[in-house]
């Protein structure tokens, strides 16, 4: 498997900024983070047309995520800032103590 150090986002928005959704990156996961920000320039170049605005961002890839389900999560600012990260997803899980075995005979 080889090693992903960075995603690149690319997301288009309405000129107002109220209606933002992903576009679909030419190359999205890169082996190193000076490969995916090289890729910036020409990405917004050719999909600048998609819609009224158009931000491109890398984003670093922790390699803890490697074995983990991340999730990516982005927003765009009024002033027209792009955040985005990657982050392991927030899990909970809840049991009790006084919970009671299966009777094998009944199946209860």
């Amino acid at each position: 498997m080889e090693h992903i150090a960075a995603l690149l986002l690319v997301i288009g928005c309405s000129q107002d900024l109220q209606q933002c959704h992903e576009l679909p990156a030419p190359v999205p996961l890169y082996e190193t983070a000076e490969e995916c920000e090289g890729e910036v320039a020409p990405t917004l170049s050719v999909l600048k047309n998609q819609s009224p605005k158009v931000f491109v961002q890398c984003v670093t890839v922790d390699p803890a995520l490697a074995e983990e389900d991340a999730v990516l999560t982005w927003d765009i600012l009024p002033d027209g800032t792009l955040y985005a990260s990657l982050d392991a997803p927030d899990v909970m899980v809840a049991s009790t103590r006084d919970r009671r075995e299966k009777d094998s005979l009944t199946q209860e």
